[in-house]
Parts: structure tokens; sequence; C-alpha cells
């Protein structure tokens, strides 16, 4: 084997990783995904996040259009917290990483942190939060 070879295995290898990265987070982002909708029922960003991982996992899609979705998913995660909506907040967020693990795979380790945030906020009942007035 040459070293050019072994090196274009090697990132074929790092490829199949990334992918298999995205498709995971996207099923753990998934998981949380309706503590958004439920809030948010017609914003369907964080949906197509996930769905953007997803599809750049089957290479059906380019890392621009994945970062995309993922910086939309992000727009929304703002959006929800500016509402008050801690859970649905995270959950966007979720969305958007695993989106962005196309770009970067350590985005994957985001997804997680943000999963288990929505599950904070629901185990504690703090799923949403007043807004009060600055003084």
């Amino acid at each position: 084997m040459t070293d050019r070879s072994h090196q274009q295995g090697a990132r074929e290898a790092s490829m199949r990783d990334r992918r298999a990265q995205a498709a995971w987070a996207a099923d753990c982002a998934e998981r949380v995904l309706p503590y958004f909708e439920k809030a948010f029922p017609d914003d369907d960003r964080p949906r197509k996040a996930v769905e953007a991982a997803r599809a750049w996992a089957r290479g059906e899609i380019r890392v621009s259009e994945a970062r995309t979705a993922a910086l939309a998913a992000h727009a929304a995660a703002r959006d929800a917290a500016a509402a008050g909506q801690l859970a649905a907040c995270a959950a966007a967020r979720a969305a958007g990483h695993a989106a962005a693990t196309a770009h970067v795979a350590s985005h994957a380790r985001g997804v997680m942190y943000y999963v288990e945030k929505v599950e904070g906020y629901v185990k504690t009942g703090l799923v949403t939060r007043e807004r009060r007035p600055r003084p």
C-alpha cells in the first residue's frame, strides 16, 4: 500500500465515522424535538436541521446545506430563548448541533449537552421561564 492510498483510506474512514456521528446525533436530537415543536408548532427549522443531518449522513446533501440548516435551527433556539421557552431552546440547539456535525465532528458532543439540558428542564419542571422586564 502506498502512502497516498493509505492517506486516502484514512480520509474515507474518517468521513464514514463523521457520517455515522451525524446520523447518531440526529437520532439523539430527534428525541427532544417534541419540546420545541409543542411550543412552536409552525416553526420547522429544528426539524429541518435533523433531516439535514440525516441527509448529509446518507451523502445526499453538501456540508454547506447542512450548515445552513444548523444556523437556522440556532436562530430558532434564540427565538425560543427570547420567549422564555427553555426546553424548546435547548431542543433547537440540539438539532442545530446535529446538522453542524457535517461541518465539524465535535458538534455531536453539543447534541448530548443540549439533550441533557432538555431532560434536566423537564425533570425539574423548569420547561419555561417567565420573562421579567429589566429595571
